[in-house]
C-alpha cells in the first residue's frame, strides 16, 4: 500500500472495526494501551478527550469507539506522529480526531487550561538510563524512559488540562503508584480508582491504572484484578473480551 513507508505494516484494531500503521522498528502498541482505552471513564456522546503520549495514535483510535466526542492526541516524535495521522485518515476519523506535534510541557498554554473533559496518558515508564544503558533506537529510547517527559511533566500537564471535575487516566508500573498518588494530590488530582493487572494468577502485578478526578473528595476504589493469562498461557475471558469483544 502506497501510503505505507519504510517497514511499516498495517494491523487490526481488534474488537473495533478499525486499522492503525504500526512499525517494528519505531513504534508498536502493547496491552498497557489497550487496557488504559477501556479502563478510562468516557462521555459517550460528547465531549473533549486528549491523549498525552499518544505514540502511533492507538489510543485515541481506540477512544473514538467508545464515544462519539472530540479527540485529541499529542506525540513529540515527529515519526510518529505521521504515523498517527495517517492511521486517522485511512479510518477517516478526521472530524473527530486530530493529532498534535508538540510537547505536552506546552499544551496547556498551547490548548488552554481546564478545556478537556478526560485525559489519558501512557508516559514513559523508565528513569532515563546512562547512555551506555540506553536504547540504540531512538524512538524506542523516547517512548520507554523520561528523556523528553517526566512522570511529574505528564501529572502535572494532565491537571491543568482537564476541567474541574474531569478525569485523568494514566496507566504505569506498579512501583510508581506512591509516585504517581503523591504527585496527582500536589496538583489537585483525586485518585478514585485503581486496578492491578498480573500476568498469571500468583504472579506479582506487572502494570498499573489509575483514574482522578480534577479537585475530587477523597474516595479510592480498588477495582478487582485483572489477569492477563490463565495456567495454559491463553488470554483469560476478561482480557479476550476487551481484545476481541468476545
Amino acid at each position: 500500500m502506497d501510503f505505507l513507508k519504510e517497514d511499516e505494516r498495517l494491523d487490526y484494531l481488534l474488537a473495533e472495526d478499525l486499522r492503525i500503521i504500526q512499525s517494528p522498528s519505531v513504534f508498536s502498541f502493547s496491552l498497557d494501551a489497550v487496557l488504559l482505552a477501556r479502563f478510562v471513564y468516557v462521555p459517550i456522546q460528547k465531549g473533549n478527550l486528549i491523549d498525552l503520549c499518544s505514540g502511533n495514535g492507538v489510543i485515541p483510535l481506540f477512544l473514538s469507539a467508545r464515544t462519539k466526542g472530540m479527540i485529541t492526541g499529542v506525540e513529540i516524535q515527529e515519526r510518529l506522529f505521521d504515523m498517527a495521522t495517517r492511521s486517522i485518515e485511512y479510518n477517516h476519523l478526521q472530524e473527530r480526531l486530530h493529532m498534535i506535534h508538540g510537547d505536552i510541557k506546552d499544551m496547556p498554554k498551547r490548548l488552554g487550561y481546564g478545556k478537556f473533559d478526560v485525559v489519558t496518558c501512557n508516559p514513559p515508564y523508565f528513569p532515563t538510563p546512562s547512555s551506555d544503558e540506553m536504547n540504540e533506537n531512538e524512538h524506542l529510547a523516547i517512548a520507554r524512559h523520561e528523556i523528553l517527559c517526566t512522570l511529574e511533566d505528564a501529572i502535572q500537564a494532565s491537571s491543568h488540562l482537564v476541567k474541574q471535575g474531569g478525569k485523568v487516566a494514566f496507566v504505569h508500573r506498579p512501583g510508581r503508584l506512591l509516585d504517581i498518588v503523591t504527585l496527582m494530590r500536589k496538583y489537585k488530582l483525586e485518585p478514585k480508582k485503581i486496578q492491578f493487572v498480573y500476568p498469571k494468577q500468583g504472579k506479582e502485578a506487572n502494570t498499573l491504572l489509575i483514574e482522578a478526578t480534577k479537585d475530587g473528595n477523597p474516595d479510592l476504589k480498588i477495582l478487582p484484578p485483572l489477569i492477563v493469562y490463565n495456567e495454559g498461557n491463553e488470554y483469560t475471558p476478561e482480557i479476550k473480551e476487551i481484545l476481541y469483544g468476545t
